[in-house]
């Protein structure tokens, strides 16, 4: 029944964000996963309209939050407020006790709002002075990053990219999406307009979380998907060259991260266990943020989207 109405949910996605099927696919993994998606591309590809979508779809409360220089802690996390009528301070929540927040150009806002978020994303919780609030158990994040424009930027902590469970890289939508997209701005119905679809309950996902976590994962595919991580910090056994181009290699955060986002993949496939396939198709978007490339790579103008593709390539399927 899940499974099902994860399906309409995608269908529904696919007719509000024409021309962004990876995007869609990220976002119901990642909420599936229980994580945090970052988005990097251009202006005006539907980043905002794609998380309201899934808002429409899921039970759960929706805030976005445009990241600014002059942003602080307190605008994101809430502060005490002093009621004068009763003589004492109130604390008044701010957007980060919402079930899904878009973080708009994240990488706009100083260290102490990154610093703020971090928490909020790592351990579930905010810290206004000295108490600590706990945050909603649907709590997602999806970070937009716009790579046209670096002045004004404050560049993302490694320990706060490490934190994205999935760092997806999209561009501009094909001649033949165009035309649907102009269509849909202007009301127009398009032919695969879904029928009215019923929001999918907080209890339902999480039985859907659970339902994931019971897929089968072959032994084999467990080593398979632990060597791929391994050969981001070892691949000058694979490949002298391959060993050359990584500075650093990912973290056992990403094998946890590899794991949950296969299995979400596989399930939203129909299927009770996980194929090579399920490892390949989310392997970039789990390690194209936690992996640090090597001046000599960056030199020859080596992408990370290479070296991963490079790693699956070397790395045998089982």
């Amino acid at each position: 029944m899940a499974a099902n109405a994860f399906s309409q949910l995608k269908t529904y996605l696919d007719t509000q964000i024409i021309g962004q099927p990876e995007l869609t696919q990220a976002l119901l993994i990642t909420i599936l996963a229980d994580g945090h998606l970052l988005v990097e591309g251009p202006p005006g590809l539907a980043k905002t309209r794609a998380v309201n979508a899934l808002a429409k779809g899921i039970e759960g409360s929706f805030q976005r939050v445009q990241f600014t220089p002059d942003l602080l802690p307190a605008d994101i996390t809430g502060t005490d407020i002093y009621r004068q009528q009763t003589s004492e301070f109130v604390f008044e929540k701010g957007p980060l006790f919402h079930n899904l927040i878009l973080a708009d150009e994240i990488n706009r806002a100083p260290a102490k709002v990154q610093s703020a978020l971090l928490e909020a994303m790592a351990e579930r919780q905010v810290t206004v002075g000295k108490n600590t609030y706990p945050l909603s158990d649907l709590f997602l994040v999806m970070a937009t990053q716009n790579p046209l424009e670096q002045e004004g930027t404050y560049p993302l902590p490694e320990a706060q990219l490490d934190r994205f469970l999935l760092h997806l890289s999209i561009g501009y939508p094909g001649a033949e999406h165009e035309l649907d997209i102009l269509r849909l701005t202007r009301g127009e119905a398009l032919n695969e307009q879904p029928a009215v679809m019923q929001k999918i309950s907080q209890s339902d996902l999480f039985a859907a979380r659970k339902a994931i976590l019971g897929l089968y994962l072959a032994p084999p595919l467990e080593q398979y998907l632990v060597q791929l991580i391994i050969a981001t910090r070892e691949g000058a056994k694979l490949d002298a060259q391959l060993g050359s181009w990584i500075e650093f290699g990912a973290s056992p955060r990403a094998t946890i991260a590899l794991d949950k986002c296969a299995r979400a993949h596989a399930w939203l496939q129909g299927r009770d266990f996980v194929a090579p396939d399920d490892i390949q198709a989310v392997v970039h978007n789990v390690l194209r943020h936690r992996i640090i490339l090597s001046y000599e790579a960056q030199a020859d103008g080596i992408t990370k989207d290479q070296v991963i593709s490079r790693i699956v390539e070397l790395v045998a399927v089982p």
